[in-house]
């Protein structure tokens, strides 16, 4: 649910959009368990309702104002947390390897420690980038592609290339988009902050 031009950011918690996020964030849990479990139909089922959901409230938010701070934090937080718990799910039970998941959870991690040495330093997150977007849809069409071959095996002739091809994909970019944030981050780092001029100064320039 990202912010359009022109539309105001407000402070507010309880709206409409957010009770759809905290469904969304609620539903995680369901979700992960189910595809523990091998209910792969059924965690499909989870996963189509959570994008409603997510279309819902980014509709709501855009029509009738309600894009708040906490919006833009939860949105972005529940796509990538079903993201992690369909990895967890799938790679515990061999569908993936665990190298694609620490493949993509090492890249949040490397994300993590960039916005702590930038905040340490006195600097606000880099703005998110559009590789980074693209390699997020990329897993978040892969996971469930690969699930649907999972729950409907007649279909994993079409669905299991597809899947790798998006995953693959997507791992690749991520780690592309990390590099580039890398590079911002020690190019920020090592451009010398210039602090306002305090009131002596200017009285005694």
């Amino acid at each position: 649910m990202g912010a359009i031009k022109g539309s105001e950011v407000s402070g507010r918690v309880l709206t409409v959009p957010n009770l759809l996020s905290f469904v969304r964030l609620a539903m995680v849990p369901v979700f992960l368990v189910l595809v523990l479990d091998g209910q792969d139909a059924l965690a499909l089922l989870v996963l189509v309702i959570s994008s409603l959901t997510d279309f819902l409230d980014g509709y709501i938010a855009r029509t009738f104002k309600q894009i708040s701070r906490l919006g833009q934090l939860l949105d972005p937080a529940a796509d990538r947390l079903f993201i992690f718990a369909a990895l967890i799910g799938l790679a515990a039970r061999g569908v993936i390897p665990w190298w694609l998941f620490a493949a993509i959870v090492g890249r949040d991690i490397l994300l993590l420690i960039l916005g702590i040495v930038a905040a340490n330093f006195g600097y606000g997150p880099l703005p998110v980038h559009h590789l980074g977007k693209v390699a997020t849809a990329c897993l978040f069409y892969a996971l469930p592609i690969l699930m649907l071959g999972q729950a409907f095996p007649d279909a994993a002739w079409l669905t299991n290339p597809l899947g790798w091809a998006f995953a693959l994909w997507g791992a690749f970019l991520y780690w592309w988009a990390g590099a580039i944030y890398l590079i911002e981050t020690s190019r920020l780092l090592r451009i010398p902050r210039v602090e306002p001029a305090t009131e002596s100064d200017t009285l005694g320039s």
